[in-house]
């Protein structure tokens, strides 16, 4: 049995956010359960800025902030070394 992985896009909602979801969404594995957060609320913002997120898009994998959002914007070829597309061991 296989566990999920539990990939969290942080987003505003701006068309940079929405570019990210996409690419997310697009590069996801049956095994990924995606969720989309809205930093406008403040219970998400917290939690946010609890994972060390700066600005957003960011993506977060398994309770880790992808290393390409952490300096710069999301980046596939990053997303998919940090475990996105891949089903958890």
């Amino acid at each position: 049995m296989s566990i999920n992985r539990k990939i969290e896009v942080f987003s505003a909602g701006c068309p940079a956010c929405e570019e990210t979801i996409e690419l997310v969404n697009r590069v996801a594995c049956s095994s990924c359960e995606l969720s989309v957060l809205d930093m406008n609320l403040a219970e998400v913002a917290e939690r946010a800025r609890k994972l060390g997120v700066g600005s957003v898009p960011a993506v977060v994998i398994d309770g880790k902030l992808a290393e390409c959002c952490a300096g710069g914007g999301p980046d596939e070829a990053a997303l998919r070394a940090a475990g996105l597309g891949q089903p958890s061991a």
